[in-house]
């Protein structure tokens, strides 16, 4: 693994958004969610999700994530991806979200 500079990580916009709709994405290659989170003052953001393994969409609304917000949008099948959810791989190669300990306020950076 190479060292990166306190700067490198700064480039990387870590930040909280509230989970706001959970919809289902057959069109998607590997079972996916299309997720609407609210970022606060940086808005509305779509990402899609392969974490239907752990998570149902019930319980996945009003949750808080962590999302990189400065990558380019991404074309996956019919949808544009406007953010990265971050998580974990379990053994299996499943998807364990990485989370925030106790609520903060929407689109709060990670320092």
């Amino acid at each position: 693994m190479e060292d990166i500079q306190w700067a490198d990580f700064e480039k990387v916009a870590l930040r909280v958004g509230t989970i706001l709709v959970v919809l289902d994405f057959p069109e998607a290659r590997r079972p996916a969610y299309k997720l609407k989170v609210d970022f606060g003052e940086l808005g509305i953001k779509w990402s899609s999700a392969q974490i239907t393994k752990h998570y149902s969409k019930q319980e996945l609304i009003g949750r808080q994530i962590i999302g990189v917000v400065n990558f380019p949008e991404k074309q996956i099948a019919n949808f544009r991806s406007q953010f990265l959810l971050t998580g974990f791989a379990d053994k299996q190669g499943e998807i364990v979200l990485a989370s925030v300990e106790r609520t903060v306020p929407n689109g709060s950076a990670l320092i």
